[in-house]
């Protein structure tokens, strides 16, 4: 076996730092730089000095720089980001002492196979900046602090130091700004997302199918409040407002939502959306961290999509005293949905003055319905190999009772997606849309079947009581009779008792009644599920439609 080197760990790294530094002689006698060719004369002493040789890595800039540029004035700064404010030119003076982290971002495959970019992290630089009248230079220099790292900023002007804050302040200002994003908050930092600004920009109110005066009233709602300043001011009452949207999913709350996001922002009231209050500093810093930004950015509209997820037992106290508006909350408007009222705080769903409005989206009824199938014949007029009736468009408003907005534009898109596949012969498009939408119904029956259908078949028939809650709607008793011949598919079997023959529910709009079709006497329950499609993914994936956008 070869001896060791006699030679140490120390000796080796003693050798390198003389090797590496011995020709540095700025670090002997500063002078002025030319930055003709020659290196630059922070650069030796930055990387000498500032690898933890002591714990003041800034101060140490600011001394040196002031020992190389006599003349000059040393604005440190953390941030803003000077390389991405468009007002000014920016270039580096000597590329060959720019040191930069490169790391790669994929982009997304539609805009081509294997497409990305390469991005620069600046460790060490130094850029010459011209902005206004005046230039400046601009060293950016990052080091260990604690256990992460930062980056310290310095701003070198042959002059006084007013330019520099000048420079400095409308860059801070134009970062601040939104520039077609929108601020999402997020493990405890607020960011912005472009894309879900380009998101939100398709939706339109026209593609809301809701009732005109709901839409209506709702609209009012949230655009009158930003236009009332004056009124509340003048009956002394704090100008705040709170609205919730509840109902099941698939009806509509998520792009109403788009809607209200998208003309707020136009009409320069910024949208703030809240994704999680799950953060580093603890869910009630995340709440402080939101409400102060939401004050500081007034007028403007906060987001909290699925609030009984976001509020709970340990949060609620703390996130009532921030709506409530100890430091004042004058101009903000705050939108909640949820897909359960029943589970929200009474403190949040029961008392005016945190939430005053709530707006109820559920099922749609037959007129509902009826708007929708016309929304898509006005889509679907210019395709000739599609015949469209208005025929059609009653017998869809008429058969898809309880289908959510979700379920009614998988069945139509189900069919269009079928269509454009078919070989061979193809089906009316009429015969095939109902088609899916009897598909639909097996798999609506089994779902709710599965979650509340055997507490519904142990109420006693004929009377079935509907779902309680605090905007349920008024408690009534249904007829039953035997389920006439020739309907539309759409009832729910009652389990017989003793000497009673089995009834049929005609009341289609009951929250507890199952639809379902009716079984010929001589086959069971299990026989008829026998050779059925399962649809349950193409279901499912129907009734995640218009949750949450953002997740």
């Amino acid at each position: 076996m070869a001896p060791r080197n006699s030679r140490t760990m120390q000796d080796l790294e003693d050798a390198f730092v003389k090797v590496s530094f011995e020709d540095d002689s700025a670090t002997e006698s500063p002078q002025s730089p030319t930055f003709n060719g020659q290196k630059d004369p922070l650069f030796g002493p930055w990387f000498e000095h500032g690898s933890a040789k002591f714990t003041d890595p800034t101060g140490f800039g600011v001394v040196a720089l002031r020992k190389l540029y006599p003349n000059h004035t040393i604005t440190p700064f953390l941030n803003p980001n000077l390389l991405g404010f468009p007002d000014a030119l920016i270039q580096p003076i000597s590329p060959s002492d720019l040191v930069s982290n490169l790391f790669f971002i994929p982009l997304g495959r539609a805009m081509g196979r294997s497409q990305g970019i390469m991005v620069d992290m600046i460790r060490f630089g130094c850029f010459q900046v011209a902005w206004d009248k005046y230039d400046f230079l601009l060293y950016i220099v990052r080091f260990q602090m604690g256990f992460g790292e930062t980056t310290q900023q310095y701003l070198v002007h042959d002059g006084s130091e007013e330019p520099s804050r000048r420079l400095l302040l409308a860059a801070g200002i134009w970062q601040n700004d939104l520039h077609e994003e929108i601020y999402v908050f997020n493990q405890g930092f607020w960011n912005k997302d472009h894309n879900l600004w380009v998101e939100v920009q398709k939706a339109r109110w026209e593609d809301v199918i809701l009732k005109e005066e709901f839409k209506t009233n709702l609209k009012k709602d949230v655009y009158g409040f930003f236009d009332s300043e004056d009124l509340y001011k003048s009956l002394s009452i704090p100008w705040k407002r709170g609205i919730i949207m509840y109902g099941p999913p698939g009806n509509g709350k998520t792009i109403s939502m788009k809607a209200i996001i998208k003309e707020c922002d136009a009409r320069g009231y910024t949208p703030l959306y809240v994704r999680s209050f799950q953060s580093w500093m603890g869910e009630e810093g995340a709440m402080a961290a939101v409400f102060g930004k939401a004050r500081q950015m007034s007028p403007c509209v906060i987001i909290l999509e699925d609030l009984d997820s976001l509020i709970n037992d340990r949060n609620r106290s703390y996130f009532l005293n921030e709506l409530d508006g100890f430091e004042g909350n004058d101009g903000l408007l705050v939108i909640g949905s949820t897909n359960h009222f029943d589970r929200l705080d009474p403190g949040l769903s029961g008392r005016p003055s945190r939430f005053d409005r709530k707006y109820e989206f559920d099922d749609p009824d037959e007129d509902e319905r009826k708007l929708y199938a016309k929304y898509w014949q006005n889509k679907l007029k210019s395709n000739k190999q599609i015949d469209f009736p208005d025929s059609l468009v009653n017998e869809i408003a008429a058969g898809t009772a309880r289908f959510s907005f979700a379920y009614l534009k998988e069945a139509f898109v189900s069919t269009l997606v079928l269509l454009a596949g078919w070989e061979g012969d193809k089906p009316t498009f009429g015969d095939l849309l109902k088609r899916q939408i009897r598909t639909l119904r097996r798999q609506l029956d089994k779902d709710r079947e599965s979650n509340f259908g055997s507490s519904s078949r142990a109420l006693p028939a004929p009377q079935i009581r509907q779902l309680s809650g605090p905007f349920s709607r008024p408690e009534r008793t249904q007829s039953s009779q035997q389920r006439p011949e020739g309907q539309f598919p759409g009832y729910f079997p009652q389990r017989p008792t003793n000497n009673q023959s089995r009834v049929w529910s005609l009341d289609t709009d009951h929250a507890m009644n199952m639809p379902g079709e009716m079984p010929p006497p001589d086959v069971t329950s299990s026989q008829r599920l026998e050779g059925r499609r399962d649809v349950r993914n193409m279901a499912l994936a129907a009734a995640a439609l218009g949750r949450s956008f953002i997740a």
